[in-house]
């Protein structure tokens, strides 16, 4: 048993150097070093033990130092700051080791409720959840009734997003790289309908298959030539809530997107946006949020893996869709 105080070792996972391109497992590898269970005198900073460590696309604007850095599950064992004590269980960035000493406090947010699964907090409750709520809710904002269409609709905020608008009434459709993924979002997250993007070989016709009087409000995951298709099946005063367009990542030089002229045609709204501007609303999202994980009204599939040696080949997986659902990298239970 470890105590405040102790130096113990530490397990990290470390890219070997920059990463350029599409990252891969060689980019990074699993070290020892120590570290001491004890925050510096006069700082206020937070040690933590990490206990789940969350998987995401954003990780790759990360890749540009030596740490491994994303969001995270975390147990307070020391602290200098007023707002946290150990014992506490807290969500937001942390390092890819056992154990990390957070200087940039921020992110940290205490969790109140543990009656629901603590991995949610890197996922349904966490980075994933607030980005979800804050494209429905605050930026696409679709009313009952009108045709939503999600791209990587089985990954962590597409899944959430495409059950929020069932749950207001609206006609969803979402797109995914795999059968199993289509089944998924068909028979498990109640979407109306869903394809696989990898066997369509032409994404306008297909959209005009699935929405032959057009999208009212797309919530845009992937760019490229999705987004091109997207543009020239918009209605009129559609709405596109972008918060990611993972195809680009790891180009070395993006794509250049044609049929942007439709924005003008048809005077769609398109707005980008992260769930950093939205954390005022933290509170109100989970006050939504937790009574449906509660009532089994809304669904979370989870991609779990063991220990920090998974690490890697998880977050790798990522850029070739290689999770089913919301990839979660467990350090440690408790």
């Amino acid at each position: 048993m470890v105590r405040v105080g102790d130096e113990v070792s530490n397990k990290q996972v470390i890219f070997r150097d920059y990463v350029i391109g599409s990252p891969k497992e060689s980019d990074m590898y699993l070290t020892t070093g120590t570290i001491k269970l004890k925050v510096p005198e006069n700082s206020n900073a937070v040690l933590v033990k990490n206990l789940y460590l969350s998987c995401d696309p954003v990780m790759h604007f990360f890749m540009r130092k030596t740490t491994v850095l994303g969001y995270g599950v975390a147990k307070v064992l020391d602290s200098g700051h007023p707002e946290f004590k150990a014992g506490d269980l807290v969500w937001g960035i942390t390092g890819w080791e056992e154990y990390t000493l957070i200087t940039k406090t921020e992110t940290l947010i205490k969790i109140q409720h543990t009656d629901v699964p603590l991995s949610y907090y890197t996922g349904i409750l966490g980075m994933a959840g607030m980005t979800a709520y804050a494209g429905f809710y605050e930026v696409g904002a679709p009313k009952k009734g009108e045709y939503v269409y999600v791209s990587a609709a089985s990954g962590a905020v597409g899944q959430l997003i495409g059950q929020f608008a069932k749950l207001e009434g609206c006609y969803v459709v979402g797109s995914a790289g795999s059968k199993e993924k289509v089944d998924l979002l068909k028979n498990k997250l109640g979407f109306d309908e869903a394809f696989n993007y990898k066997e369509e070989h032409d994404l306008n016709a297909a959209l005009k298959r699935y929405f032959p009087e057009g999208i009212d409000v797309y919530f845009e995951h992937v760019g490229g030539k999705m987004l091109e298709a997207v543009l020239l099946n918009m209605r009129h005063h559609g709405r596109i809530a972008t918060c990611g367009m993972i195809s680009q990542y790891n180009l070395d030089e993006p794509e250049g997107i044609k049929n942007l002229i439709q924005i003008l045609y048809k005077w769609i709204q398109m707005k980008g946006y992260t769930h950093r501007n939205y954390y005022h609303l933290y509170p109100k999202f989970l006050d939504l949020v937790l009574p449906y994980i509660r009532e089994k009204k809304l669904v979370y599939v989870e991609d779990i893996v063991e220990g920090l040696e998974s690490g890697p080949a998880a977050l790798v997986g990522l850029f070739s869709g290689r999770n089913f659902g919301k990839q979660v990298v467990v350090v440690a239970r408790e």
